[in-house]
C-alpha cells in the first residue's frame, strides 16, 4: 500500500480543503441573496399599491345642485379627501379634479367629466363664449363639445372625454365616482 493511500481524511490539507468549499458555498449563498433582496424589495413596492385601498373609485360629495348653473355651463371642482400613505395622513388633500354641468334632464340632471384629457394627460380647461363654449386641451389643442365629445375629425385625443359615474343626493347633494383612466389609448380603461 502506498503512504498516500493510506493517509487519514483529517490531515491538515483534507481540512483546509473542506474549509475552502464551505467557504466558497457561504460566499455563493450571500452573493445570491445581495443579488435578490433588491429584486425582492422592488417586487414588493411594486405589489403594494395593488394590496393597499385605492382612494379611486369611491363616490366624493363636490358641491350642491344649486351651485352649478342652469345654463348648463361647466364648473371645475376638485375631489378632495384624506390621503393615506404606509406612514402619512395628509388631511384634506386635492387628488384630482373634475368638470360637472347641469343637463336639464330629470333622470341625469348632472354630467361629470374627468380633467385630465384622455391623449397624454394633461389638465382640460374650458372656454366660456357665447355660443356655450367647449372644452380645449392647451397641451396639444385637442377641442371637445359641452357634451365632452370630440370636434375634431384630426383629434390628437384617441377618444372623448372620460365621463364619470354623478348621483344627486338626499337635499340635491352631487357625489361623483371618481377614478383616473389610462391615458394615450382608444378605450377607456381604469387606472389600477
Amino acid at each position: 500500500m502506498s503512504p498516500e493511500a493510506s493517509e487519514p481524511l483529517s490531515t491538515p490539507a483534507a481540512k483546509t480543503e473542506r474549509r475552502s468549499f464551505i467557504g466558497g458555498v457561504w460566499a455563493i449563498l450571500l452573493f445570491i441573496g445581495a443579488l435578490l433582496t433588491p429584486a425582492i424589495t422592488a417586487l414588493i413596492a411594486y405589489i403594494n399599491p395593488v394590496r393597499q385601498r385605492s382612494a379611486g373609485g369611491r363616490f366624493y360629495r363636490l358641491t350642491n345642485l344649486a351651485v352649478l348653473p342652469e345654463d348648463g355651463t361647466p364648473r371645475k371642482f376638485p375631489v378632495i379627501t384624506d390621503r393615506i400613505d404606509a406612514w402619512n395622513r395628509y388631511p384634506n388633500e386635492a387628488i384630482g379634479a373634475v368638470f360637472l354641468r347641469r343637463t336639464g334632464d330629470e333622470k341625469q340632471p348632472v354630467e361629470a367629466y374627468q380633467v385630465v384629457c384622455p391623449h397624454a394627460g394633461c389638465s382640460i380647461q374650458f372656454e366660456d363664449a357665447p355660443d356655450g363654449g367647449q372644452f380645449v386641451c392647451p397641451c396639444h389643442e385637442a377641442f371637445f363639445d359641452l357634451a365632452g365629445q370630440r370636434t375634431q375629425t384630426t383629434s390628437p385625443s384617441p377618444r372623448d372625454m372620460d365621463t364619470l359615474e354623478v348621483e344627486v343626493r338626499d337635499g340635491g347633494h352631487v357625489w361623483v365616482k371618481y377614478q383616473n383612466f389610462v391615458t394615450g389609448t382608444t378605450s377607456k380603461t381604469v387606472e389600477a
